[in-house]
This record gives C-alpha cells, sequence and structure tokens, in this order.
C-alpha cells in the first residue's frame, strides 16, 4: 500500500452511499475512501459501490463508515492494513439505520445481500 492510498485530511463525501442516494438504492453497510472520503457501499450491499469506487478511481483501501468500527482494508492486496485517523465524522449519522437508508430499504434486504 503507498501512503497516497490514504489522505487523513480529507472528510467524509456525505452520509451515505453516494451512487445509491443518486439512484434511489439502499445499502446495508457503509465504506469510506481512505483517499477522497467517497462514501460507498460494502460488499454485501446489492451494489457494492465502495469496491466499483476504488477500481474505476484507483483507490483501493476503504475505512469502514460504521460507529464504533475503525479498521481499514486494502482491495488491491486483499487484506486489512493500518491506516492514520481520518477527518470526522469517522461514522455515519447515529439516527442512520444499517441497513440504510431509512424508508428505502425492502422488506425483502437480507435476501438480496452478497
Amino acid at each position: 500500500m503507498s501512503a497516497a492510498a490514504i489522505d487523513p485530511a480529507v472528510p467524509p463525501s456525505g452520509p451515505g452511499c453516494v451512487e445509491c442516494e443518486a439512484g434511489g438504492g439502499w445499502w446495508f453497510h457503509l465504506r469510506r475512501c481512505a483517499q477522497c472520503g467517497h462514501i460507498g457501499c460494502c460488499d454485501s450491499s446489492p451494489s457494492r459501490h465502495a469496491r466499483a469506487h476504488a477500481a474505476s478511481a484507483g483507490h483501493p483501501v476503504i475505512r469502514s463508515f460504521e460507529p464504533g468500527e475503525d479498521w481499514f482494508w486494502d482491495f488491491a492486496e486483499d487484506r486489512p492494513v493500518a491506516g492514520a485517523p481520518l477527518a470526522p465524522p469517522q461514522h455515519h449519522p447515529l439516527d442512520q439505520p444499517a441497513p440504510g437508508p431509512r424508508g428505502r430499504v425492502p422488506a425483502d434486504w437480507t435476501a438480496r445481500l452478497h
């Protein structure tokens, strides 16, 4: 992992998955790009936007954007990595449910996970 893969000064792009929000989708858990702050949905989510962002942008390292989680993952090396503390906020709003966002999660959401 290169040092450029993590930029601790960049804030997250928002409280939810950028692509799911734009397209009216939903997510299971959220991941934050450690380089540019893009918020995407996890690999268990229907659309896997965090991994797609990593591939298209060339930003391999993500950090969990879930409350109580502070781990980093490197998609290129397929392993956990150490990372510096990132700019706040460290997680999505506490009143935002997981899965989310509120009102868009289908009743059969567990059957749609990867």
